[in-house]
């Protein structure tokens, strides 16, 4: 009998990517363990649970890179290039699933197109994830089926997501280009106001409400 896995939550575990929580598939039950490292309790449970391999299978989330380039790939997608530009801007550097998230909460339409886009990225990795390891026959065929459709991506600017660079670094390629054609008298200021982007930039750009 095919085991009954509670997708959700599989879902929420294979987002978690964070160091310190670890995530584990009950081959019994078919629920989601999750550990959080935040008490000793907690850390007895987790090593009994890593000790019974048989029972208890570790989950493996998509990678913070995978998921940064996912939400890349979106972003050059959009038709809208003052909001392109702004989300380009806004996940480069840390801080950019927080950035790209709070830009998102002011465009309801572009935020659900994320969150199905992200979903079915998701979807993807779960189901690769459960054929590497051999139980994608042994459990329930999932919610999104055996075989994903990861959308083939329609960019505005095709040559920017084939190129070797990322849309970041085409961005700083483009200003360095745009440096080298202002006369020397000029960039004393253009360096000042760069360094006032470094330091201030991204609140100024991305001010909170």
């Amino acid at each position: 009998m095919a085991l009954n896995v509670d997708w959700e939550e599989l879902e929420l575990a294979c987002e978690r990517n964070a160091r310190n929580i670890d995530s584990y598939l009950d081959m019994q039950t078919g629920n989601i363990i999750v550990f959080y490292g935040e008490s000793e309790e907690e850390e007895l449970e987790h090593q009994v649970v890593k000790s019974k391999t048989q029972r208890y299978i570790k989950v493996k989330p998509a990678s913070s890179r995978n998921q940064y380039k996912w939400m890349e790939k979106f972003v050059s997608t959009l038709n809208d290039e003052s909001l392109q530009e702004r989300l380009l801007i806004a996940i480069d550097g840390k801080g950019a699933f927080r950035r790209f998230k709070d830009i998102l909460v002011h465009f309801p339409g572009i935020r659900e197109r994320w969150y199905n886009y992200r979903s079915v990225h998701l979807h993807n990795h779960i189901n690769d994830w459960l054929t590497s390891i051999d139980l994608m026959e042994k459990v329930e065929i999932p919610p999104w089926g055996l075989d994903v459709d990861v959308p083939e991506d329609d960019p505005r600017r095709p040559e920017e997501v084939t190129s070797d660079m990322s849309p970041a670094e085409i961005l700083r390629s483009q200003a360095k280009e745009i440096i080298d054609l202002i006369p020397a008298i000029d960039l004393p200021a253009a360096i000042s106001f760069l360094t006032y982007l470094k330091d201030k930039g991204s609140n100024s750009l991305f001010p909170k409400d």
